[in-house]
């Protein structure tokens, strides 16, 4: 059998559409390889840029790409929209809701990630994740509640309606904190007249004794600059032990009083019945140097639910960049395998890593050495690179347009509720919040007591 009815002939089940499925997907696609792609969405949607719907500088379909659309042009390719309930990955068959089975020859997981609450009571309850396109509209929906409601009632304020708490100083909530602090700051003044936005407050919460971790120190104190600048308090070296309806509490015993607590606190692999049979470290899948899981033939494993290592052992981040790459590699690791050849090593361009700290405001170190860029040459080289990232030259001149038009107006158009029918706020029936209206006097008070 030649080299092409081999690769005809093979089968290959593609569990997850994010960066790493979609590039897999299309990679095999082009080599006429049989793909059977699933996912529980019909679309595609860029992460990385999720932020930025819930603060309503970008509409949901900014951020979201129909599936079949990206594989319009690979007729091998096959999407399926469907709920994985359970992998057999000794037989590489995944089974769905509905009880439908998929067999392949070769099997790529790509199930992604799920917010990690860490058993923090009321967290998953309470909290507003920011890891998918829905949770982005439930955060944009909330937020924009919160302003309608303390605009027909402000004794509301005191209830803390207009106090955020963002929980994880990571990218993703720093890179939140600044977009809301624009919103707050910037937008919402013009559209509410009546209501005094000097009552909002902005947290950023985390264990941690600085923001963004991962960079340099010269980024940690620039980024905790601009944040500060913008009106975002920093609760630094501060552990969250519970989260209810209307507060976030400390382990000092402290708490803000908020219905609007952002959990970006940490991820975890997606838990699918049958995963739990692969080796793993600290929740996501061990992979080899070409991305195929020891012990499990013709299984891969890619994205932020995978954990493979540079040849110095240094675990991969969990970032767009490197999902879009190991996509890619562990394609060409199936085709080798196909082909009888050895499969080639993953080797990861480090471009670097950027984070946004809202307009005008960004860090980035660039390159695999990392040269480090501030400010408003930051803030153009995070357009550039994340507009790069997008699936589609519309995709790109669409984020281009919002991302002008937001530069020069405040208007925000995707700044609506498209869910009215939603449960409202309960508003009454918990007297606590009378105690202390101010997240500030909380913790005064505790302080005080301590001192006596």
């Amino acid at each position: 059998m030649s080299s092409t009815e081999a690769r005809r002939a093979a089968r290959v089940v593609v569990v997850g559409a994010g960066f790493a499925g979609v590039a897999c997907a299309k990679e095999l696609g082009k080599a006429g390889v049989s793909v059977t792609l699933i996912d529980k969405n019909t679309y595609h949607q860029f992460q990385p840029l999720l932020y930025q719907v819930a603060t309503a500088q970008l509409a949901p379909g900014d951020v979201m790409r129909p599936l079949r659309g990206l594989f319009r042009k690979h007729e091998t390719v096959n999407v399926k929209l469907a709920e994985i309930v359970s992998i057999d990955v000794n037989s590489r068959t995944v089974t769905t809701a509905d009880g439908d089975t998929f067999t392949g020859d070769h099997l790529v997981v790509s199930v992604g990630t799920e917010p990690n609450f860490f058993g923090i009571p009321g967290a998953a309850e309470h909290a507003f994740p920011l890891y998918s396109a829905l949770d982005a509209e439930n955060l944009r929906n909330r937020i924009l509640r919160l302003f309608e409601d303390a605009d027909l009632d402000p004794s509301r304020l005191e209830k803390g309606a207009l106090h955020f708490v963002i929980v994880g100083a990571g990218a993703t909530g720093v890179e939140t904190a600044g977009a809301l602090a624009d919103m707050v700051h910037e937008v919402m003044p013009e559209r509410y007249h009546d209501l005094d936005i000097s009552a909002a407050t902005i947290t950023l919460v985390d264990h941690g004794d600085v923001v963004l971790a991962p960079f340099s120190e010269k980024a940690h104190a620039y980024a905790a600059k601009a944040l500060t600048e913008k009106g975002v308090e920093l609760k630094l070296g501060a552990s969250v032990t519970a989260i209810e309806a209307d507060r976030a509490v400390f382990a000092d015993g402290t708490h803000i009083l908020s219905r609007c607590i952002v959990w970006a606190g940490g991820l975890k692999a997606r838990e699918i019945g049958g995963l739990e049979q692969l080796p793993n470290v600290r929740g996501r899948i061990s992979v080899g140097a070409d991305l195929s899981v020891d012990g499990f033939a013709g299984v891969y494993a890619v994205g932020d639910g995978a954990a493979g290592t540079d040849p110095e052992g240094h675990p991969y981040p969990q970032l767009g960049s490197v999902a879009l790459q190991a996509g890619g590699a562990v394609a060409k690791s199936i085709l080798a395998a196909i082909d009888g050849d050895p499969a080639p090593a993953f080797k990861y361009h480090d471009k670097g890593i950027m984070a946004m700290i809202g307009h005008g405001a960004a860090v980035a170190e660039m390159g695999k050495h990392h040269h480090e860029l501030h400010g408003s040459v930051a803030f153009a080289a995070w357009l550039g690179v994340h507009a790069w990232l997008l699936n589609t030259t519309r995709a790109r001149i669409d984020a281009f347009i919002n991302w002008a038009w937001d530069s020069f107006s405040n208007s925000r158009g995707p700044a609506i509720i498209d869910d009215p029918d939603a449960p409202r706020i309960d508003w009454g029936g918990d007297d606590r919040a009378d105690d202390l209206d101010d997240p500030l006097e909380s913790t005064a008070t505790a302080a005080r007591a301590t001192s006596s």
